[in-house]
């Protein structure tokens, strides 16, 4: 009876030690700012799941999107909203801690994808919230960042984007951009050059999406839709979920 209540008492010590050790490792994560490239000491001592994260938009999140992505007139409510924190391997290789806000309904979606794609070592160069560029979507994807949510139209439409909604993502833009092939014009300005003649080389450090690449299947796996497969506007940046 001793025997069995020591076993207990030291399974009850184990499992207290290390729900202790993934809150530590959760809250140290949490400091990690956005945008900040994290070196291999600092990602050793955690669990790289703590960094993959979905959490409600607190006031602090809503104070930075309020008349930005989060326009007056916008429908969403917040509730329906998740800020995300993922890591991603950058341009040069490093990791680095980005952002997004998405819709709760794809939350789980965009947290496996990019997980996935981190540990393959997809390369994505930033992702911040588009409210880092005042929701000025031609100034995110001139910057080549990965963004999700932001309350606006389609470009030269009425119609809302799924954006809107929090159920489209655009990613790598300069390299990925959208190309209108009616008119010739290319968003954003600055990804003119990679709108055409879009074959990948071996040491490409970030890839041009098309269907053989990692992310175009991960997304389609999940039930997305790919804007480059579009008629027009040819979308390569572009992933959206309509029915969630």
């Amino acid at each position: 009876m001793k025997t069995l209540f020591f076993a207990f008492r030291c399974s009850f010590v184990a499992l207290i030690f290390s729900l202790f050790t993934i809150t530590c490792q959760a809250q140290s994560a949490q400091q990690w700012q956005a945008g900040q490239v994290l070196s291999t000491t600092a990602l050793g001592k955690i669990n790289i799941d703590s960094c993959f994260t979905a959490s409600p938009i607190t006031d602090q999140i809503f104070k930075r999107i309020w008349l930005k992505s989060f326009k007056r007139d916008c429908t969403v409510p917040t509730d329906d909203l998740r800020y995300l924190r993922v890591l991603h391997i950058n341009k040069d290789g490093h990791t680095q801690m980005g952002e997004l806000i998405c819709n709760k309904a794809i939350a789980q979606d965009l947290l496996d994808i990019f997980h996935k794609l981190y540990q393959a070592g997809y390369r994505i160069e930033k992702m911040r919230l588009v409210d880092e560029y005042d929701a000025d979507d031609e100034r995110s994807m001139a910057d080549n960042n990965t963004s999700c949510f932001n309350f606006r139209k389609i470009a030269g439409s009425q119609k809302l984007s799924y954006h809107s909604q929090g159920l489209a993502i655009d990613i790598n833009t300069r390299y990925n951009p959208c190309l209108n092939t009616r008119t010739g014009l290319v968003q954003p300005a600055n990804g003119k050059r990679y709108a055409h003649h879009r074959i990948n080389k071996k040491n490409q450090p970030i890839r041009f999406i098309d269907k053989n690449d990692l992310c175009y299947k991960l997304f389609i796996e999940r039930g997305f839709t790919w804007g480059g497969s579009w008629n027009n506007p040819k979308d390569y940046q572009h992933f959206e979920k309509r029915n969630p």
